[in-house]
């Protein structure tokens, strides 16, 4: 646990180097056996979308994630949600799965509320029921004003949006409850930003057993929950339950990162429906050092990279 918190703090430190992130985001990506290439599907909509073709080739689920993170002007919240405009059009015209993840920091969380509303609504205008739309959790100082848009726009009638809700924060039990009574369908994760004690679970054991208390409630009362891992124990827990409960396959699915365990996502696609998240952008950087500070054994796939390049 001692080696898995240094990991997570020295690439957390990493992820906030501006020096670094800039030759990172200028050199990392440009070859295709780079070491970030691994875990991003490219920097640009086209790059992502023939990566997603693979993918649902392979007979798996896919969701698009456009990285990057807090913005701060509305002028600069208005530039993100163009994009994600342009995003929409483009994997419409591509025929691919309709599913994509959204960070609310981008459309101007941290400028004002009705900035942040207004630039969602614009994107959930623009994909009807088409699209389904996913609000990525961001860290735990976010999760109440989160929540407090995905219920504002679902009182407002918008029923294509999700929520995401981490498994090591302490109050997402409730959440879950919370959620599910809505109706809103819910992504379980274990959680990869650094938080205190004093609102997140600081122990791996801990956070396990949360994650299974909370896949419990979401199989029992959320519409359609997404539970995220590539642990195979968290994945055997989930499958025993929803057995055990006569819980069908079609009333969840499992959801999976861009390039982390591809063996598992392939096998488990032969009985469960399986998602891969694809992030892709230019601000791939401090997403790309929260993956290795989550899971150490991620590392493997760097030095991987790194020896065949050599």
């Amino acid at each position: 646990m001692i080696v898995d918190s240094l990991s997570r703090a020295f690439f957390y430190g990493l992820a906030g180097s501006g020096t670094l992130k800039k030759v990172a985001s200028r050199y990392g990506l440009r070859r295709r056996d780079s070491f970030g290439r691994r875990f991003i599907a490219g920097e640009t909509i086209e790059e992502a979308i023939e990566s997603v073709r693979t993918i649902e080739a392979g007979g798996l689920r896919t969701t698009l994630d456009f990285l990057g993170e807090s913005v701060g002007s509305s002028a600069e919240a208005d530039g993100i949600t163009r994009e994600y405009l342009a995003i929409i059009a483009r994997v419409t015209d591509a025929g691919i799965d309709r599913n994509l993840s959204v960070k609310l920091t981008q459309l101007g969380l941290d400028v004002d509320r009705v900035t942040c509303i207004d630039n969602l609504r614009r994107i959930l205008d623009r994909t009807g029921d088409n699209f389904f739309i996913r609000i990525d959790m961001e860290s735990s100082d976010y999760v109440e004003q989160t929540l407090d848009v995905i219920e504002t726009l679902w009182d407002q009638g918008y029923r294509q949006i999700g929520a995401v809700l981490q498994s090591y924060l302490r109050r997402s039990t409730d959440d879950a409850r919370r959620l599910s009574a809505l109706g809103i369908r819910v992504r379980l994760v274990k959680g990869a930003y650094k938080e205190p004690a004093s609102v997140a679970f600081q122990k791996k054991a801990e956070v396990d057993e949360a994650f299974v208390r909370l896949m419990r409630i979401l199989l029992d009362e959320n519409p359609y929950p997404a539970i995220a891992t590539h642990d195979t124990t968290m994945i055997e827990a989930t499958t025993a339950y929803a057995a055990e409960r006569g819980i069908g396959r079609e009333r969840f699915e499992f959801q999976m990162l861009y390039g982390i365990r591809r063996d598992l996502q392939s096998s488990l696609a032969r009985q469960y429906t399986v998602r891969v998240y694809v992030p892709f952008g230019r601000q791939w950087y401090p997403y790309f050092m929260r993956r290795l500070g989550e899971r150490p054994a991620n590392l493997f796939f760097v030095f991987a990279s790194l020896l065949r390049e050599r």
